[in-house]
């Protein structure tokens, strides 16, 4: 989860990284007031999830709080990249002697840690790395071991950062590392991390991507969801535990455990190939838990998707066996009863599949055809897709 920038700055008031006085708002009004009440010049900055602010114009000087309400009426409201600035932060604005650039992130390719720090801040570090690579330090991070404050000032000695600047650095440094582990961040980026002309060093910037695997860690990072950028299909099913991932074909695809659903992704787009071009509509997997109740949820998922114009089911019975699978299914169709207006292609194997397709036979919902393998399921869910 991407974070706006006065929520990464939260996290590191919390841990007790120095950065600029500043409060969020969405209105005029309250940046004149926000400005008045910090009695200084601010920075009034938009908050997006996009690079490139300032070059759109998203990022202003206000001398006076006035300045402050007119940069504020423009800025909200602006198209950055896609993005809308729905919010802004009103940041006391610092003097600034020097600006440098640190971050902690995953190094997937060597499956460890990494710090990168540079000398040359306030400019993309794409940039450094492509025109002055020698002045970014790429440091591993041994995540047993961390960051200590030698290891920290080694990091921005590395970074080619003035020797009298190390020290103090080196204490920042230590407190964006206890927020990238804390935290269970994957990203920890400050851009720039400054020096004033009384040598404080203050992150003016930052951003932080937080794994989501580990909320359940963290109670109050569910605070930090932007509501209002997530897909409410997504949203509907995070609220259930479900794993859903919207796409943009037209069958829905229900199943459990990931390499299965991933599987059934492949054979339904080929299907679709014969079938006017027909594709997944999305990635839901139930699981181990195939209740009536979970599978109801999974199906409203889907069927609120206006895209969709038929659904596959495809379960392999383990633990949960076909049987309760194919309960879950009729009694699904009867929780959700007319919302339930699409045709659904069932296909059953494993333990208890004899069981579980018998309950269907039984059942005779008009809505429920069975298939026997997933490439007769798929076909036929294509099929009907295209029909409509």
């Amino acid at each position: 989860m991407d974070l706006f920038e006065y929520q990464a700055k939260e996290l590191f008031v919390k841990h007790g990284v120095p950065s600029s006085e500043g409060r969020v708002t969405d209105t005029a009004e309250d940046a004149r007031a926000i400005a008045e009440e910090i009695g200084k010049p601010v920075m009034i900055k938009a908050q997006v999830k996009a690079g490139g602010r300032g070059k759109a114009g998203g990022v202003k000087y206000a001398a006076t709080a006035d300045d402050a309400f007119t940069h504020a009426q423009n800025i909200l409201g602006l198209d950055i990249k896609g993005h809308i600035t729905k919010k802004i932060l009103v940041a006391e604005a610092k003097d600034i002697a020097e600006e440098y650039y640190i971050s902690f992130l995953l190094d997937r390719s060597n499956r460890t840690y990494l710090a990168m720090c540079s000398v040359e801040g306030g400019m993309e570090i794409e940039e450094v790395a492509a025109t002055k690579p020698e002045r970014l330090a790429k440091v591993p991070v041994d995540a047993v071991k961390g960051v200590d404050l030698a290891f920290a000032r080694s990091i921005a000695e590395q970074g080619h950062l003035p020797a009298d600047v190390l020290d103090a650095a080196a204490v920042t440094i230590q407190k964006l590392w206890e927020v990238f582990v804390k935290e269970d961040a994957t990203l920890v980026e400050v851009n720039p991390l400054v020096r004033t002309p009384q040598d404080e060093i203050l992150a003016l910037d930052g951003k932080v991507t937080l794994d989501e695997n580990a909320e359940f860690r963290h109670a109050d990072h569910e605070a930090f969801a932007d509501k209002d950028a997530t897909d409410p299909l997504e949203l509907k099913a995070k609220e259930n535990d479900l794993n859903y991932v919207k796409l943009d074909g037209e069958v829905g695809i229900i199943g459990n455990g990931a390499g299965l659903v991933m599987s059934t992704l492949d054979v339904v787009a080929y299907a679709g190939e014969n079938h006017g071009g027909v594709k997944p509509a999305n990635f839901l997997d139930i699981g181990g838990g195939a209740s009536a109740e979970v599978m109801a949820a999974g199906l409203d998922v889907i069927l609120g998707d206006a895209q969709v114009k038929s659904v596959f089911v495809n379960v392999f019975g383990g633990i949960t066996a076909c049987d309760a699978v194919a309960n879950g299914i009729v009694k699904a169709l009867e929780i959700l009863g007319a919302e339930a207006n699409k045709p659904l292609v069932v296909r059953l194997d494993g333990n208890k599949v004899d069981e579980g397709r018998q309950i269907l036979v039984d059942a005779a919902h008009p809505l429920i055809t069975l298939a026997q393998t997933m490439d007769e399921g798929a076909d036929k869910a294509a099929e009907l897709a295209a029909a409509k």
